[in-house]
């Protein structure tokens, strides 16, 4: 049975959620507060997490970047902010997708077991021995670190995706349109700036710069991962 974490402070929303989850058989806590939230987090042995954005204590914001140094499993936003600004902000510290509340409840059941099972189906797809090597950059494929010389870069699940498969079809161009719809897929509800977002992420933590160009932009085409 799947756990899952719901981080929110409206009591009827949350109990909406944990009513539909359980009765779609997942397992389900509950924390009210940004301040406790990252702990609990860190230690309850989940598969998911619903963050909302606005929290007593902490905000949803403070919480996903604290949570993604530290954890790979995927996060929902669960946010009544409708602004770009604030969508891509999300996901540019590590949120796997966004809900906008009011929601349907189905909407979100299909949308948690659908990054479950990505996650899962992601994991048990490679041979445990598969390293892909750029210039300084080791990607394990299967256990999905990444590493930098011998220092381990922490990745968001969509950044590491989004790595791997360029990784695994280097020195071909792809347009965004091309990546949001292999990482991000149709039922995603978003739009392809999202891909540059998590590109200019990506080359931050991997410190890829002008000169090293790893993750090259070809202006007017897309993105292209050299190697060699």
């Amino acid at each position: 049975m799947s756990k899952i974490l719901i981080i929110e402070d409206d009591p009827e929303i949350a109990m909406l959620e944990q009513d539909y989850l359980e009765i779609n058989q997942f397992e389900v806590d509950l924390v009210q507060d940004g301040s406790s939230a990252v702990e609990v987090a860190l230690h309850g042995d989940y598969d998911l997490i619903l963050l909302d954005l606005m929290l007593p204590g902490k905000s949803g914001y403070e919480i996903c970047k604290a949570l993604r140094e530290q954890l790979n499993i995927p996060i929902l936003m669960v946010t009544a902010k409708t602004e770009s600004i604030d969508k891509i902000r999300g996901l540019g510290l590590g949120a796997d997708d966004y809900i906008i509340k009011p929601f349907d409840p189905a909407e979100l059941v299909a949308r948690v077991k659908a990054h479950i099972h990505r996650y899962q189906r992601l994991l048990g797809s490679t041979p445990m021995d598969e390293v892909i090597v750029i210039q300084d950059i080791k990607i394990l494929l299967k256990s999905w670190k990444v590493y930098k010389g011998e220092k381990e870069i922490k990745l968001a699940n969509r950044e590491f995706e989004l790595l791997k498969f360029l990784a695994m079809n280097s020195n071909i161009v792809f347009s965004k349109e091309q990546l949001f719809e292999k990482i991000w897929g149709f039922d995603y509800i978003g739009d392809n700036a999202t891909v540059t977002v998590h590109i200019n992420r990506i080359r931050e933590k991997l410190e890829d710069t002008k000169e090293t160009q790893m993750i090259e932009t070809i202006w007017g085409a897309g993105y292209r991962l050299n190697n060699g």
